[in-house]
């Protein structure tokens, strides 16, 4: 449902991708100029607290922002889903010391353990 919103630069003009590979991990949804990742938990994440803030301290620890979203609210409140994220898209400027598309290459030995600003 929310993929139908947010690709084609729907959401402010800005890219997003799904089930973007970022490190060790998959990330659900993923914006390069916001540097922001959107995760829509489930009941497949209920007992897996320790797991998910391991995957966050990682993701935060690249400089990215972490957005986590219940799977219920976007079944049933897309649009408060879509208006916050709206906000998260125009009060942050894409980063100008890094290009909108720009993700660290592994095949570069960029990204893991490193920290880029």
């Amino acid at each position: 449902m929310i993929w139908s919103r947010l690709r084609a630069r729907q959401l402010a003009g800005r890219k997003w991708r799904r089930q973007q590979p970022i490190g060790p991990y998959i990330v659900d949804f993923f914006c390069a100029d916001l540097r922001l990742v959107l995760e829509i938990d489930g009941d497949t994440h209920y007992g897996r607290e320790t797991q998910d803030a391991v995957r966050q301290n990682y993701l935060e620890g690249q400089n990215l922002r972490v957005v986590r979203v219940n799977n219920s609210d976007v079944l049933t409140n897309l649009t408060g889903v879509l208006e916050f994220l709206y906000s998260l898209s125009v009060s942050d400027p894409p980063s100008p010391s890094r290009p909108a598309d720009a993700l660290p290459s592994p095949a570069r030995g960029e990204g893991v353990g490193i920290r880029t600003n």
